[in-house]
């Protein structure tokens, strides 16, 4: 295989965020790329466990999966989800698991460049781009998501007032996206107002957990934008 696609807990078990991962696959699909997933066999990243300090189960769930990738000799890792992209390409090197790991915005811009892709007609909507915190703040991916939706929208992005590395949270990390934050206005509220002051017509996102927090702060503002993933968009605007 060319790539493995890491799906990820969000898409597999969520409603939303499946719409995000059959995106992807009808984009691989056209570009002709030989991908395989690892079903039932892939466990979590365990980028939760570790963040809300349960070591243990952390370390099975990493051992378990390096294993598992180590046995089918994957090299190679696509995912959607930037908790994913940190965890198993930074975190798991602790634990003999030395693997390259690429985000699908990444990827997209790949296809994109070499051709393998092709664009119809343009998005007729401008488009702002919420930056997730572990693609921009801890991994310092920012070009490829904005060269993406350029490409799709036929224009720049329009900006926030906190974007690239210095983005501001949806409000999902560390678990949040069950817990939420206990005092004060909520983060992906914050968010999704800042998305909506940009008066961009669409919002695009680069995580699953993302889309969902954005969507639910809009819609509790009463607000009626799109939230749309990079691999969604592109979906809709290629052949």
């Amino acid at each position: 295989m060319e790539i493995l696609y890491w799906v990820g807990c969000a898409p597999a078990y969520d409603p939303r965020a499946r719409e995000i991962a059959r995106a992807l696959v009808s984009v691989l699909q056209k570009a002709k790329v030989d991908f395989a997933i690892l079903g039932n066999r892939e466990r979590c990243s365990g980028d939760l466990a570790r963040r809300t300090g349960d070591e243990a189960l952390f370390q099975e769930l990493a051992i378990h999966n390096i294993s598992t990738l180590h046995e089918h000799k994957v090299k190679k890792i696509l995912t959607t989800c930037p908790h994913c992209l940190h965890t198993i390409g930074r975190e798991y090197k602790a634990f003999g698991g030395d693997f390259e790991v690429i985000h699908h915005s990444q990827y997209l811009a790949q296809l994109l460049e070499e051709g393998r892709l092709t664009l119809t007609k343009p998005l007729a909507q401008s488009v702002t781009y919420h930056d997730p915190c572990y693609l921009g703040r801890h991994n310092g991916v920012t070009e490829e998501p904005r060269q993406v939706l350029q490409a799709v929208a036929g224009g720049p992005v329009v900006e926030m007032k906190r974007s690239g590395e210095k983005g501001f949270c949806c409000g999902a990390g560390g678990s949040s996206i069950w817990g939420g934050n206990r005092q004060g206005e909520k983060i992906n509220h914050i968010r999704a107002a800042e998305a909506a002051e940009t008066g961009a017509e669409v919002i695009a996102s680069g995580c699953p957990f993302c889309t969902i927090m954005l969507e639910e702060g809009l819609g509790l503002a009463g607000k009626q934008l799109p939230v749309k993933d990079i691999a969604e968009l592109i979906d809709e605007h290629t052949a």
